[in-house]
């Protein structure tokens, strides 16, 4: 790379935090007798769509808390779930404040603090952001969210905004993450790119085949792979 990195951004949900197996277990151990595997990606299925109202300005502005919420409502009916009373159902919506980190996210995390300023760049909002490095002990040096610059990725605002909140060029930050599109959206705007591998984001009955990832600065197995290629 041509120019030196100094702000490492990580996408969040399936990237640094295994979002499906915890939904999985969770819902496994509250003993609901439904497909949990189904359950959890139906969950996740409603994100994409939810945050585009937001965009396209058909809601005003909503935090990810709350659309989840709105999501869960709807599988829980489509799930035939009618027995949970609304403490259980405040509680499951927090499943998302609970997200276990991969097993390399903590080492690759502590590695590449040592050189460079880590931070989170993700659509949650800054509560569950916030649980969520409490509870898997996740050592950002600054949560950022969609919630700072109201604006959820892939809008532009979101990735200039950790520049600007640091006061460097955009091609001194570095966008890590395992989706291709939000990768592609970071590069559009100049940042740089770097792809990490999670096959079983979906889980083990929907391995993630690897991308093309020729259009990105690095790819890696793993966070400790990206720091061993960084440091």
């Amino acid at each position: 790379m041509n120019s030196p990195i100094k702000v490492i951004a990580f996408d969040v949900f399936g990237t640094t935090v295994d979002w499906h197996g915890s939904i999985m277990q969770e819902i496994q151990q509250m003993g609901l007798n439904i497909d949990a595997d189904q359950f959890a990606n139906a969950w996740r299925s409603g994100y994409e769509p939810a945050m585009a109202e937001v965009r396209k300005g058909a809601k005003t502005w909503t935090k990810i808390d709350v659309l989840h919420r709105m999501i869960l409502d709807k599988i829980l009916d489509d799930f035939k779930i009618t027995h949970l009373s609304e403490e259980q159902k405040v509680h499951l919506n927090l499943i998302w404040h609970r997200l276990h980190p991969w097993a390399d996210t903590v080492e690759g995390l502590l590695l590449l603090k040592r050189r460079f300023k880590i931070v989170t760049l993700s659509n949650g909002n800054l509560g569950l952001l916030a649980n969520m490095a409490k509870f898997g002990g996740l050592p950002w040096d600054l949560i950022l969210s969609a919630e700072v610059f109201r604006h959820y990725k892939p809008d532009p605002e979101t990735y200039l905004g950790v520049a600007d909140i640091f006061d460097v060029q955009p091609h001194e930050v570095m966008l890590v993450a395992t989706h291709t599109n939000d990768l592609k959206a970071a590069k559009s705007y100049g940042l740089k790119t770097a792809y990490v591998h999670r096959a079983l984001e979906f889980g083990a009955n929907q391995i993630k085949p690897i991308p093309d990832v020729s259009d990105f600065d690095l790819s890696a197995a793993d966070f400790i792979d990206l720091a061993k290629k960084l440091v």
